[in-house]
């Protein structure tokens, strides 16, 4: 028999809209099984820069000198 989990799949989409709705880009969830904590880390939190759809053009169709 499994126990009931401290935290629920509502509880993780709740705090991931609400990030999203800050205009923020989830870059990753932790979750801690033993004390329900959930973390969501944002592309700025990790260090990244957000890329703009000028650096995806660049990327995919710009040509290489």
């Amino acid at each position: 028999m499994r126990r009931a989990s401290i935290f629920k799949k509502t509880d993780v989409t709740r705090a991931a809209k609400a990030v999203l709705a800050a205009g923020m880009q989830i870059a990753r969830v932790d979750i801690e099984p033993v004390t329900g904590k959930i973390s969501i880390l944002t592309s700025s939190s990790l260090g990244t820069e957000e890329i703009t759809d000028l650096d995806k053009w660049m990327a995919k169709d710009a040509r290489q000198t």
